[in-house]
């Protein structure tokens, strides 16, 4: 009777699995098909030179400040008790800014904090539909300027050992120390809030949450980040004068609605390893991001799941030189006959170290692949209060 029991119990959870499984898969399917592929995407542009040097090749070995937007684990690396970063970048000839400033304080020998805040925005854009008048008179005085703008305020914890477990070890090294962790766990987690506004036409905010690993194995390192892992929401609301809806229906221009714009979940994986030459350390990492919002124009296209790889290697010498290089934003691109060819923007870097103050440049899109001709990208990182004991 005990052995029919179980065979039951046994029977029943088969069956509940297999309805939540498909359930599970049909709701992505749908979610899928309903989300924009693209949602929230300025916050995958990236921010540090040393990162768009590597081609955003991160996640493993990251152990500044910028941990707080790679993978908030690396931030127990901060080589000071309070670490500032910043950066500032144009895209379009300038026409677009985009702008980066981070914060992070050891709070103890075992874990660690930091504030990042990101700005993606294009301003004095010019507000055309009341240019014409009630009698149909255009009065060029009407014409009103407005800014498109993407806020992301990101809180960052980190924390050394296996959850739940303490650890009191001080044991300190950073990346340009060179990586020399052995056996060593570390895990962290994001809270990301979004605002979003279009002049006084349009709002959102939206909130997600980020959980990252790194473990590092004698010279090997490990790392893995899922952002948004319960999926990011942007709620909108619009705001639109009788005027201006009525501009929209004369142009043909759809009246939007309020609703939810959805970012669904993407996992990024990473292996890196460092070896030593005399005064040289190089240090090379491999990653990959998988999304989960469909087809994408990556190296591996599928649905509802695709891979983008990048590859970035940096060239250490003596603690103070630093030497960048790397590959990404592989794409299949159709030509005119309708074959198709691989296409991958390479990505070149340097950084210097003086004292507390570290100078880090890229150039990017140096291969031309794309529009968003941002080129030269300049980043500082500033120890402020000595080093952590």
């Amino acid at each position: 009777m005990n052995q029919a029991r179980i065979y039951k119990a046994i029977s029943r959870a088969a069956i509940t699995i297999s309805m939540c499984a498909c359930i599970a898969g049909n709701s992505i399917a749908q979610t899928s098909d309903l989300t924009p592929k693209y949602s929230n995407e300025f916050l995958n542009i990236g921010v540090g030179a040393r990162a768009l040097g590597m081609s955003m090749a991160q996640v493993a070995t990251v152990s500044d400040v910028t941990a707080g937007y790679w993978n908030p684990a690396g931030i127990n690396h901060l080589s000071s008790r309070i670490q500032v970063a910043a950066m500032h970048s144009e895209y379009f000839a300038g026409i677009a800014k985009y702008d980066y400033a981070a914060i992070g304080k050891a709070i103890d020998s075992s874990s660690a904090a930091a504030f990042s805040v990101i700005r993606f925005g294009v301003d004095d854009i010019p507000n055309t539909t009341e240019l014409i008048d009630a009698g149909g008179n255009i009065d060029y005085d009407r014409i009103t300027r407005f800014s498109a703008v993407d806020y992301a305020f990101i809180f960052s914890y980190g924390r050394k050992g296996w959850p739940g477990k303490n650890t009191t070890s001080n044991t300190h090294q950073t990346i340009i120390d060179p990586l020399q962790r052995t056996n060593r766990f570390r895990w962290g987690v994001n809270a990301k809030v979004i605002y979003r506004h279009i002049g006084e036409f349009a709002r959102a905010w939206g909130f997600g949450l980020d959980a990252g690993m790194q473990y590092d194995y004698n010279r090997w390192h490990f790392g893995a980040v899922a952002k948004d892992i319960t999926s990011t929401f942007n709620a909108w609301s619009y705001s639109l004068s009788d005027r201006t809806k009525e501009v929209f229906q004369n142009t043909g221009n759809e009246i939007p609605q309020n609703g939810l714009e959805v970012t669904l979940p993407r996992l990024v994986i990473g292996a890196g390893r460092s070896f030593d030459i005399k005064k040289i350390t190089l240090l090379a990492e491999v990653n990959a991001t998988l999304t989960t919002d469909g087809k994408r124009n990556v190296l591996i296209s599928a649905n509802p799941v695709s891979v983008d790889p990048n590859l970035g290697i940096e060239a250490i010498y003596n603690k103070l030189i630093f030497l960048r290089a790397g590959i990404g934003n592989i794409q299949r691109v159709s030509d005119f006959d309708e074959s198709t060819y691989l296409t991958l923007q390479p990505n070149i870097g340097l950084g210097l170290r003086i004292r507390n103050l570290q100078i880090d440049y890229a150039l990017s899109d140096i291969g031309n692949v794309s529009d968003a001709l941002y080129s030269n990208v300049f980043s500082l990182r500033i120890d402020i209060t000595g080093k952590k004991k």
